[in-house]
């Protein structure tokens, strides 16, 4: 695999977007759904599963109008293989990007639309955690409404920072994060036999 590495000097590659955080629209089911089609018809048989992940996947939560979608694969050196027909379609392969096993791919460039988030079907942690925090909010209204409250006051405050916006709303992610798997662990009742 030919991944791109960034190194601290490249900081700008992750931070170069402005960050905005808008109402819920409707429209974004769709708009996963249509860009979904499109990756099954790249990823084919090796696709397992395409989910809608991220806050664009929370009917009612302000969000980044970018739509986050989570590809679980058979083989994840095949998606590496498939790079060249994801740019086809307007995307950036990043590589891993911070996530060991992960595939990340952006497309829109400075006005970011999709982002693709591929993982190996036995990578479940991190394939758990994004399920998790998706159905945690879908199912915790009061959670949601706080999250997109603290996610719009990083968004003004840093508006052309990414990083700062992504630090700004870091500890509440985590915190929800763990009750979300716990309460994944409960209703699915992941882990017994």
């Amino acid at each position: 695999m030919s991944e791109r590495k960034i190194s601290p000097s490249d900081a700008t590659v992750l931070d170069y977007i402005h960050v905005r955080v808008v109402d819920y629209d409707p429209v974004w089911p769709d708009l996963f759904r249509t860009e979904a089609r499109r990756i099954e018809d790249i990823l084919k048989e090796n696709l397992v599963q395409i989910f809608h992940i991220g806050s664009t996947s929370v009917p009612g939560l302000r969000a980044k109008p970018i739509i986050d979608i989570m590809p679980v694969v058979l083989d994840i050196e095949r998606v590496d293989e498939r790079s060249g027909q994801f740019e086809a379609i307007g995307y950036e392969a990043m590589g891993e990007l911070g996530i060991p096993g992960r595939r990340y791919f952006r497309k829109g460039g400075e006005n970011r639309t999709h982002q693709i988030h591929a993982f190996q079907y036995d990578n479940v942690q991190n394939i758990t955690r994004h399920l998790a925090f998706r159905d945690y909010l879908r199912s915790h209204s009061d959670v949601g409404c706080a999250y997109a409250a603290l996610k719009s006051e990083p968004a003004v405050r840093y508006p052309g920072d990414r990083e700062g916006y992504c630090n700004g709303k870091d500890g509440f992610v985590k915190c929800v994060e763990r009750d979300a798997l716990r309460w994944y662990w409960k209703k699915y009742d992941v882990g017994r036999c």
